[in-house]
C-alpha cells in the first residue's frame, strides 16, 4: 500500500469518526436541523426509524464504523461509500446556506457546504481506489476474455486434429484392421 493511502485515509476518515461520535452522543443537537431532511426520508422508507433523533444516531453510527474501518484500511471502498451516502443528508440538513438571512451566515454556510461536497469527492475517489490491485469488475471481465481465447484455441485444435483423425479412420477401414 502506498504511504499516500495509509497516511489519506485516517485523515479523511478523522472527520467522520469526530461528527459520528458527536452525533451518536448528543443527537439533539443535531435533530432540530435535520428534521427537514428525515422527515420526507423517513416517510418513503419504512424500514427507516421514525424519531429524528434515531435517525441521527444511526447516520452517525455509519458514519463512526465506515471512517474506523477507511483509517484502518479494512474494506475501504465500501467503508468510503457508506460515509458518502451519509455526507449527502447531513449536507443537506446542516448546511442549508440558501435559507440563510445574513450574509455573514450565508456565506459560513456556504463554505461549509463547499468543504462537504469536496470531502464527498475524496471519499468517491476512495470508493473507487483498488489500492493498485484490479477490480473485481476487471478480473471478471479478464476471465471471460481468457475463457473465449480458450475456446477458440480447443475449437481450432478439434478442427485441426478432426481431418488427420478422420483419414486415419478411413485407411483403417479400407485396410480392414480393427485398430488395435
Amino acid at each position: 500500500m502506498s504511504l499516500l493511502r495509509v497516511a489519506g485515509r485516517p485523515m479523511l476518515a478523522s472527520m467522520f469518526i469526530a461528527g459520528g461520535l458527536r452525533s451518536l452522543r448528543k443527537p439533539g443537537e443535531v435533530a432540530s436541523a435535520a428534521e427537514p431532511v428525515v422527515r420526507p426520508v423517513a416517510d418513503r422508507v419504512s424500514v427507516l426509524p421514525d424519531r429524528t433523533e434515531h435517525l441521527v444516531r444511526l447516520n452517525g453510527a455509519v458514519q463512526v464504523v465506515g471512517g474506523v474501518m477507511l483509517g484502518l484500511g479494512r474494506c475501504p471502498r465500501p467503508a468510503a461509500l457508506a460515509m458518502a451516502a451519509t455526507l449527502v443528508p447531513t449536507t443537506l440538513a446542516g448546511h442549508r446556506f440558501w435559507e440563510a438571512e445574513e450574509s455573514a451566515d450565508r456565506a459560513q454556510q456556504r463554505v461549509h457546504f463547499l468543504k462537504n461536497l469536496s470531502m464527498l469527492g475524496g471519499l468517491l475517489i476512495a470508493a473507487d481506489d483498488t489500492g493498485g490491485a484490479p477490480s473485481l469488475l476487471w478480473r471478471c471481465r479478464h476471465a471471460a476474455l481468457e475463457l473465449r481465447r480458450d475456446a477458440r484455441l480447443v475449437r481450432r485444435t478439434a478442427r485441426a486434429t478432426a481431418r488427420p483423425a478422420a483419414l486415419a479412420g478411413a485407411v483403417r477401414a479400407r485396410l480392414g484392421g480393427t485398430g488395435g
